[in-house]
């Protein structure tokens, strides 16, 4: 079940990462038009949401299950909670506000810092996966 969850962190941090450091810039460099890139790069962020979400829920489950087979009861993690909250907020607060590009600068870097927040979580949660239980 550990191992699971180290997964989970990692499939979560890494695409964030992925997505946020390396292949929305690169859009931004390589398509035609900062529109195409940035429409590319809203349908990314969205789908990135879902997988949040999903390792998330995921994360928590796993955690439930372990924490029930040692006979222990289980509260879930405050990273995993904040990072998928930060993520669903990012959804559907953030987003329809860059779309619909209502005051964009303050949107964007709200969305930005939320991102950043939320891939602090899964490195966060990533980490404590790594670190053997006291």
């Amino acid at each position: 079940m550990v191992r699971l969850q180290a997964y989970l962190a990692a499939l979560w941090w890494g695409s964030m990462t992925t997505i946020g450091l390396l292949v929305v810039p690169l859009l931004f460099v390589y398509l035609e038009t900062p529109a195409m890139a940035g429409q590319m790069a809203a349908k990314l962020f969205a789908t990135q949401t879902w997988v949040s979400f999903s390792c998330g829920l995921l994360l928590v489950l796993a955690a439930q299950r372990q924490a029930r087979a040692r006979g222990l009861t289980h509260s879930p993690s405050p990273w995993v909670l904040a990072g998928v909250l930060m993520a669903l907020l990012l959804e559907f607060v953030v987003a329809p506000h860059i779309v619909a590009r209502d005051n964009l600068k303050l949107w964007h870097n709200l969305g930005s810092a939320l991102y950043l927040a939320q891939s602090l979580c899964a490195a966060k949660v990533l980490w404590d996966t790594q670190t053997p239980a006291a």
